[in-house]
């Protein structure tokens, strides 16, 4: 689709629903129709709905003598809808709040890109390239006027926004929707890829001291009697409408405090935020004060440029400054005044609290008495509104102080206001008071809480005893025991039970310190094998003799669970991190061995999180540090070190994703070559994948890495002889030739993902599953297949089954990193259409043409869809009973396969939708042929269809061209139809 017509597209999605009074072409026919129609009070259409219309008849394309589509015009008739469209902007003073309400991103970035063009912007040239200063002043606002609304764009996008669903009435909207959003989609992408030069663009306006003119309806009309006198006059402060340099300064600081605050740049906002409150706002000044004021509030929150006696600040500004200045006993004033006054919300009070308590945690001195004080006032907080009071306040009362119960009673006082509380809230507050007194086990602290001044006019004469005679009893009963037994907390806790509880904090601990504080308290209290607590903790079989052989037990423990907890949580990059860090820290003083160990565990922690970032969408080379480290190891000489192999095979499938098969093909040194097969499976591809396309030159090494694969899918025999004297089979296990188990070899090519190195083990799977199946009429193609041998030399061995399995998986996984590798989809398709899968078949074989012809829009490459592909397809489709699509297909290969097509047209059982199909038939003799059956079957009514359809010659032949362009066209909506049945 061209850029005029999706612009034409972007415009009709936002067409007004009622049909206007005034018609569109009537403002072309009267100059003076437009400013009259702009001044009336309530103009119908309004302003907006002008724009749109005047725009999409504008971008509206052509159709020429052969009924082919061609871009709009550049008529005086469509200059003079643009020129509409502008005057009509222009009334609105270009206020950017209006514009962007009523028209959509792809109409209203057509209006301004108008508006550059008639404002004489240099075309080609970026606008942070121009100097603004020597620009005529209508041409510097344009400037400055587009890039103020693509900053401002990106800040709107980045928004939440209700999706609509379209009602039944609208469905056939949906495709015009569809595409207006895709367009949306790939302006919002450009104008973020160019946000920085928009911003260094307004920034370099805020030096200018001048005043700027923008173009007025007046000026508009003398550009469009002369263009050159109009721009001459607009560079002179005679014209258009003057926009002083405060202004236009207050307005782009505004709009760039919108888009710092939303990348963040928090301070740069701030400085632009108190140059806006600087300036007063005048009639060409457009701001949202709420908004500003939101952003002014939120930056001043995040920087801590607060001051707590500022009466500009909202309550959470309040709370914030008072938490990062320390100012705790006015936070708690705070705290008790808003249970008077109810302004924070309940959430952030009880955040507030969480945010002390953790802080308490992690070991702050002095803050045990803010969280009491902060508990207390949110109880009686919760008291008030009917809330349950939480567990934390209910903790407090278990064992409180004299000074706890007296500021609890405090706030209790304070939080109501006995003249003017309703009676409902005295009678929650009664209830806390009684809640409070069954709760305390100390009588002396009841006594305190009865005698208060508050519970003696809360509560009734009558209520007050009756409840103290309850405590009394509940006193009495206590005292019963001559002597008090010990309260459960005050009970010496034995050692096993000390024991215990470390145990339990050593296995959930992750800290390294606090893990060897841990042991050092074990190992006072017992001599055992702590190592041994959790069955979870395991330890490569490689290094456990090494680690074990530590003769000190406590360093022994402390490696052991270091390197464990690690291995343990090794997708948690960070907490992995620091472990092997501070075992890695341990080891170093005593042991070479272990060192080397540490640091190879390392090296595989980095490789993994280097991948894994590449895997979730970054495309960072591997820094020059890693690469030296993963080099390092492959060089490494083994002097009786132990060695996991799966070091080796990240190492390996690391070198190989980024292409260093250079390095791999001759600098691995051959004794790492012998001992680890992921080494020399990954220096035969590296091999193989440098002397890719040349298929003579890559043969010498292809059939290493062929063999090597062989054996990997092979089987071995085993028997046994029976009573009777007979061997028989009892059955089949993989080959121990083999370098590696075949599910090993799976896993390590599913952490391969360079494209080359897929398709050469593809290509290799391929050719392998071909000679297995022995099937030369139904072979699955792919890329390279030239540099493999063609025989197998012992047939018997090969587990065909497990050479199948493996071509699919291999396929399927290549196709996850890369769905739209047309050379992987081809192949896939030909696996199904081998199984007799047709249906998924005919899927891959229309997606490989869609994936390169950008969805059928233009045509396939005939080396996608060759004869074979064509043919396969077409059997996919007689397969499926689908005889209609046969038909249609058989006109596709280079010489029509009229055979075919006929026998397809004569089934009567056909499950496509037949004549629905008929519109993509071209082929005349075909099209006389179906006429011929149709009129044999005495279906009059498809009869007439087929002779409908030779108009395409009619009695007037057409140019070859004419022919060749309709079947173009034909192809690409039949292939579309098509993707939408098998998609």
């Amino acid at each position: 689709m061209s850029a005029e017509a999706v612009d034409r597209v972007a415009v009709s999605g936002s067409r007004p629903s009622t049909p206007p009074q005034t018609s569109w072409f009537e403002f072309l026919l009267d100059e003076m129709l437009l400013e009259n129609h702009l001044q009336k009070s309530h103009p119908d259409p309004v302003p907006v709905q002008l724009v749109i219309q005047f725009l999409e008849q504008a971008a509206k394309p052509s159709v020429n003598e052969q009924n082919q589509v061609q871009p709009p015009a550049d008529n005086r008739r469509n200059r003079t809808l643009k020129l509409l469209a502008l005057k009509v902007a222009a009334h609105l003073k270009w206020d950017l709040d209006v514009l962007e309400k009523g028209l959509t991103i792809p109409v209203l970035n057509m209006l301004l890109n108008e508006l550059l063009c008639v404002s004489k912007v240099p075309p080609g040239v970026k606008h942070v390239d121009l100097d603004l200063s020597t620009l005529p002043p209508t041409t510097a606002m344009a400037v400055i006027i587009y890039n103020r609304w693509a900053i401002r764009t990106i800040v709107l996008s980045s928004f939440p926004e209700k999706q609509t669903k379209p009602g039944p009435h609208q469905m056939n909207m949906l495709n015009v929707v569809q595409q207006e959003k895709e367009l949306t989609e790939n302006i919002l992408s450009v104008l973020k890829e160019q946000a920085a030069d928009s911003i260094m663009v307004l920034e370099g306006s805020l030096g200018l001291k001048k005043d700027f003119y923008i173009h007025t309806l007046r000026t508009l009309d003398l550009l469009a009697a002369d263009p050159s006198t109009a721009n001459g006059e607009t560079e002179s402060s005679t014209a258009g409408l003057r926009i002083s340099a405060d202004e236009l300064h207050c307005q782009v600081h505004y709009d760039l405090g919108g888009i710092f605050f939303q990348q963040g740049s928090v301070d740069r906002y701030i400085f632009s935020a108190v140059l806006v409150l600087q300036f007063d706002l005048t009639l060409h000044v457009h701001l949202d004060e709420k908004r500003l004021a939101g952003y002014w509030n939120a930056c001043r929150a995040l920087t801590g440029a607060l001051d707590p006696s500022d009466t500009q600040l909202n309550p959470y500004g309040q709370i914030n400054s008072l938490i990062r200045t320390h100012n705790y006993q006015a936070l708690v004033e705070a705290f008790i005044k808003d249970n008077v006054s109810l302004s924070l919300p309940n959430h952030l009070r009880q955040s507030v609290l969480r945010e002390f308590l953790h802080k308490v945690q992690q070991g702050e001195r002095g803050l045990d008495e803010v969280c009491h004080k902060l508990c207390v006032c949110n109880a009686v907080r919760d008291a008030l509104q009917g809330e349950v009071l939480s567990v934390r306040f209910h903790q407090l009362l278990h064992k409180p102080r004299k000074h706890v119960v007296d500021f609890m009673l405090e706030v209790c006082t304070r939080s109501l206001d006995k003249d003017r509380s309703s009676e409902t809230s005295k009678r929650k507050m009664v209830i806390f008071l009684k809640t409070l007194c069954e709760s305390l086990a100390e009588p002396h602290l009841v006594f305190v809480v009865t005698a208060h001044k508050l519970f003696t006019e809360l509560l009734k004469e009558e209520d007050r005893k009756i409840l103290v005679e309850q405590m009394r009893k509940r006193s009495a009963t206590v005292n019963l025991c001559a002597k008090p037994l010990p309260s459960f907390y005050d009970i010496p806790a034995a050692a096993s039970v000390n024991i215990g509880q470390l145990e339990q904090q050593l296995i959930l601990c992750l800290d390294a310190r606090r893990i060897r504080q841990i042991l050092i308290e074990l190992h006072s209290m017992a001599e055992r094998p702590f190592w041994r607590v959790n069955n979870k903790w395991e330890v490569p079989p490689d290094y456990i003799n090494v680690i074990l052989n530590i003769k000190d037990n406590l360093t022994k423990d402390l490696v052991y669970i270091l390197m464990a907890k690690g291995l343990h949580c090794i997708t948690d990059f960070a907490h992995t991190r620091q472990l092997f860090s501070a075992c890695l820290e341990l080891v170093t003083e005593f042991s070479p061995k272990l060192r080397q160990v540490m640091l190879n565990e390392m090296l595989l922690l980095e490789v993994r999180a280097h991948e894994t970032g590449v895997a979730e969408g970054s495309n960072v080379r591997p820094p020059p540090d890693l690469v030296s480290r993963v080099r390092g190891y492959l060089e490494m000489r083994i002097h009786d070190l132990p060695l996991r192999q799966i070091v080796g095979e990240e190492c390996v499938a690391f070198m190989l994703n980024w292409r260093e098969n250079e390095y791999l093909t001759l600098q691995v040194p051959q004794q790492l070559v012998m001992n680890n097969p992921y080494i020399k499976l990954g220096q035969l591809l590296a091999s193989t994948c440098k002397e890719l396309p040349g298929p003579k030159e890559s043969r010498r090494t292809a059939k290493e890495l062929w063999e090597v694969v062989v054996q990997i899918c092979s089987v071995s025999n085993q028997h046994k002889r029976n009573s009777d004297g007979r061997v028989s089979l009892i059955k089949q296990r993989e080959s121990s030739m083999g370098i590696l188990q075949r599910s090993r070899f799976i896993t390590f090519i599913k952490k391969l993902r360079e494209p080359l190195v897929l398709t050469t083990l593809i290509s290799l799977f391929v050719r392998f599953h071909s000679i297995v199946r022995d099937d030369i009429v139904n072979e699955v193609t792919a890329e390279y297949l030239a540099i493999w041998p063609s025989t197998l030399a012992n047939m018997q061995a090969v587990d065909v089954e497990a050479v199948a399995v493996t071509v699919k998986e291999l396929v399927t996984y290549a196709l996850t990193l890369n769905p739209n590798n047309q050379s992987w989809l081809i192949t896939q398709a030909d696996i199904y259409f081998v199984t007799n899968q047709y249906s998924a078949a005919l899927h891959f074989y229309l997606q490989a043409g869609a994936v390169c012809s950008d969805f059928f829009t233009k045509a396939v490459a005939p080396d996608v869809y060759t004869d074979q592909v064509l043919k396969r397809m077409i059997k996919c489709c007689s397969m499926l009973n689908c005889h209609t699509q046969v038909a249609v297909l058989c006109q596709f290969l280079r010489e029509v396969d009229y055979m075919t097509a006929f026998k397809a047209l004569q089934e009567q059982n056909s499950h496509d939708a037949m004549d629905s199909f008929y519109d993509y038939i071209w082929d005349v003799t075909i099209l006389e042929y179906l006429t011929h059956i149709h009129h044999k079957r005495g279906e009059s009514e498809k009869r007439q269809i087929a002779p409908n359809r030779q108009n395409l010659r009619g009695g007037f032949p057409n140019p070859e061209e004419v022919l060749q362009l309709a079947a173009q066209k034909r192809k690409k909506k039949f292939l579309q139809a098509m993707a939408k049945l098998y998609f």
